[in-house]
C-alpha cells in the first residue's frame, strides 16, 4: 500500500510541477507580447496540460479555430449589431451552423466562449482588437502547452 501512495505522490508532484512551470511560461509569454487580458493564456495552458500529446493536439486544434471562429464572428456581429442579447443569441446560432458545416464540432464550445468574451465583457477597444488578444492569448496559451507537453512528456497514471 505504501508503494502505490509513493507512485501517486510522485506523478501528482511531477504534474503539478509540470503544470505549474507552463502556465507561468504561457502567462510570462502574453505578457511580453503585451496582451491586456494574459491570464487567458495560463487558463488556455492549463486546460491543455491536462492531457497526454496526441490529445492535446487534437483539443488543441478545436480550441484554436473555435477561438478564431468565435472571435471573428463577435468582432463582426459587434461591429454590426451591437452587443445585446439578440446579436448574442444570433451568433451562438451562426457558430453551431458554421461548426457543423465545417465539421468542427468540438471546437464549438470554444467558438461560443470566446464569441461570449469578446462580445459580453464591456470595454472601450474596438471589438477587433479584444478578437484578435483573444486569439493571440489563447494561441500562447496553446503554444507553450504543448511545447511543454512535447519536451516533458508525462508517465502514465498509477492505479
Amino acid at each position: 500500500m505504501r508503494f502505490a501512495w509513493n507512485d501517486r505522490y510522485r506523478y501528482a508532484l511531477l504534474h503539478s510541477a509540470r503544470t505549474a512551470i507552463a502556465a507561468v511560461v504561457s502567462l510570462l509569454a502574453a505578457r511580453i507580447l503585451h496582451m491586456p487580458e494574459d491570464y487567458w493564456a495560463a487558463i488556455t495552458t492549463l486546460v491543455v496540460m491536462q492531457s497526454r500529446l496526441g490529445a492535446a493536439l487534437k483539443i488543441s486544434e478545436q480550441r484554436l479555430a473555435g477561438t478564431a471562429l468565435g472571435a471573428v464572428t463577435a468582432a463582426l456581429i459587434t461591429t454590426y449589431a451591437g452587443s445585446n442579447a439578440w446579436a448574442f443569441a444570433a451568433g451562438v446560432f451562426l457558430l453551431g451552423m458554421v461548426c457543423a458545416a465545417l465539421r468542427l464540432d468540438d471546437a464549438y464550445r470554444f467558438a461560443g466562449i470566446a464569441l461570449a468574451i469578446v462580445m459580453l465583457v464591456a470595454r472601450v477597444r474596438s471589438p477587433w482588437i479584444i478578437a484578435f488578444h483573444r486569439f493571440v492569448e489563447v494561441a500562447a496559451g496553446i503554444i507553450v502547452a504543448l511545447a511543454i507537453t512535447a519536451l516533458w512528456p508525462e508517465k502514465e497514471r498509477p492505479a
